[in-house]
């Protein structure tokens, strides 16, 4: 396991005691390198949404635990936010609250001639992601997959 993916690990485990007490769901955490800087960010959720005060509350107990266990080396700031109305399809849970809905992939590469793929997204497995576009069934191998996310015309 990476020193990334070790961080990551860790610091969801301390945050799903706050997040599960809170009645939040613990969307993503992650832990990347920005410029100079290093980010260590918690993206949290529930029904109606997050606002400031919940990132506020989280932050908080999260900043504590994260200075009493010191399990990071690196400078890092902390971020807890909402993932947003277009936070990337990642784990299973996502996956289950997106079936039957549209989405949008984007592929590292280029597949018929485009990289960009809207449809409803009918099925999914630990090694592909199927959508329904134009009423044809397209199945994208997970590797392919740059990104995949709720679709959302404006």
């Amino acid at each position: 396991m990476s020193k990334k993916e070790s961080y990551e690990a860790k610091t969801e485990e301390l945050l799903l005691p706050i997040t599960d007490a809170h009645g939040f769901e613990l969307v993503d955490v992650e832990y990347v390198k920005e410029g100079s800087n290093w980010y260590l960010r918690a993206y949290i959720d529930k029904p109606g949404g997050i606002t400031i005060d919940d990132c506020e509350l989280v932050s908080r107990a999260l900043s504590d635990l994260l200075d009493k266990e010191d399990y990071i080396s690196d400078a890092y700031i902390l971020e807890v936010s909402s993932p947003g109305l277009l936070r990337p399809i990642k784990k299973e849970k996502d996956f289950k609250r997106n079936l039957e809905k549209e989405v949008e992939i984007r592929t590292f590469k280029m597949i018929d001639k485009r990289k960009e793929f809207v449809g409803t997204l009918t099925g999914f497995d630990k090694d592909t992601v199927t959508i329904l576009e134009d009423g044809e069934e397209r199945v994208f191998n997970k590797t392919e997959i740059a990104l995949i996310r709720p679709y959302v015309e404006f």
